[in-house]
């Protein structure tokens, strides 16, 4: 059955995420780029100035989307307190009413972790509710049966709304709703990496295994990280210029361009007809391709990345060109 939706004054459709009431646009923002250059994870992106930051979450909320993803690896917590202090310097009623989505880092932990963290992530939070907590990933010292119990007794303290997984497979994503089960609740989203030059969630069973639960997807990367912009393709002399290890992954060499380029003119293609960007394009197809199965959080690093972000669920494509994208997509990835 498909979850309801709600529509809000920018015409931004609300979608249910999985077992949850959350009503939430099929954007958020994601905020691994608020790290603050801190930490392992977070020298990924360069430090960003406190404008920057505000006006993006501020153009972010005006055009509709109403939930962040953070964690506690981003800069062992600067991007939650970033993105708290930025919304409460923000104000007024989106910023009040945003849904906030974090996450727990579990290498070399066990799942007591769980408990004895979660005031630090509320601190920095600046005590905002915690709207999805979610495993980073499954690989910790404790089994997925450990760390449900862990996360549904914070359910019941109250201290967060929601449970998610990130990066768990079909089967780790069945035994966590199983565990979760036994304490009365339900498993609400797995989030990971999807777009459309990484669909391994399809052939998997992650995807299908998420359907059969109603457990929501979240895809991270959904733009791999800048290739469906397809503005490496026209200049690829800007490979040089990014700032970070991305610029060395397969995906940015010459080969690899040469390789998602069909894809990038059917992008293009289709942008104007909707006086849209490819961005916008793939954006549409992610969240469009299953129902309302898949939430998307792109980035942003600078104020018109989240312009971009916001009018991608202004359209929907027609099941025509979602298919039509979606076989040039599988060719490009059959060609590698």
């Amino acid at each position: 059955m498909e979850a309801k939706t709600v529509t809000v004054a920018d015409s931004t459709q609300l979608r249910k995420l999985g077992n949850s009431d959350l009503m939430l646009s099929p954007l958020g923002l994601g905020c691994w780029q608020f790290s603050n250059g801190k930490g392992m994870i977070g020298k990924f992106w360069p430090v960003m100035c406190r404008e920057d930051i505000q006006q993006i979450i501020k153009t972010s909320l005006e055009g509709g989307i109403n939930w962040f993803d953070t964690a506690e690896a981003y800069g062992g917590g600067q991007s939650e307190q970033l993105l708290a202090d930025t919304l409460n310097e923000i104000g007024g009623p989106l910023a009040g009413q945003a849904n906030i989505a974090t996450k727990w880092w579990p290498a070399f932990r066990t799942a007591g972790s769980i408990t004895a963290t979660i005031d630090v992530r509320i601190h920095h939070l600046a005590k905002r509710t915690i709207h999805l907590y979610q495993v980073h990933s499954p690989y910790s010292f404790a089994s997925v049966g450990a760390t449900m119990n862990a996360m549904a007794k914070l359910v019941k303290q109250g201290k967060i709304k929601y449970v998610g997984v990130s990066n768990f497979s079909a089967q780790q994503i069945r035994e966590a709703d199983r565990v979760l089960r036994e304490h009365g609740l339900r498993l609400v989203s797995n989030q990971v990496k999807y777009s459309l030059l990484d669909r391994r969630i399809e052939q998997n069973g992650i995807l299908d295994t998420a359907k059969e639960l109603g457990v929501a997807i979240i895809a991270y990367s959904p733009l791999m990280q800048g290739i469906l912009s397809g503005k490496f393709h026209k200049n690829p002399a800007l490979v040089k210029s990014i700032k970070g290890p991305r610029k060395w992954t397969p995906a940015f060499r010459n080969s690899g361009l040469q390789r998602s380029k069909p894809l990038i003119e059917v992008l293009e293609q289709l942008a104007q007809q909707y006086n849209s960007t490819p961005t916008q394009i793939a954006l549409n197809w992610l969240i469009n391709a299953h129902g309302e199965r898949v939430f998307a959080i792109p980035g942003a690093s600078k104020v018109h990345h989240a312009q971009e972000n916001v009018k991608a669920m202004k359209f929907t494509l027609t099941a025509s060109e979602i298919e039509m994208v979606s076989h040039v997509s599988n060719q490009v990835l059959r060609s590698k």
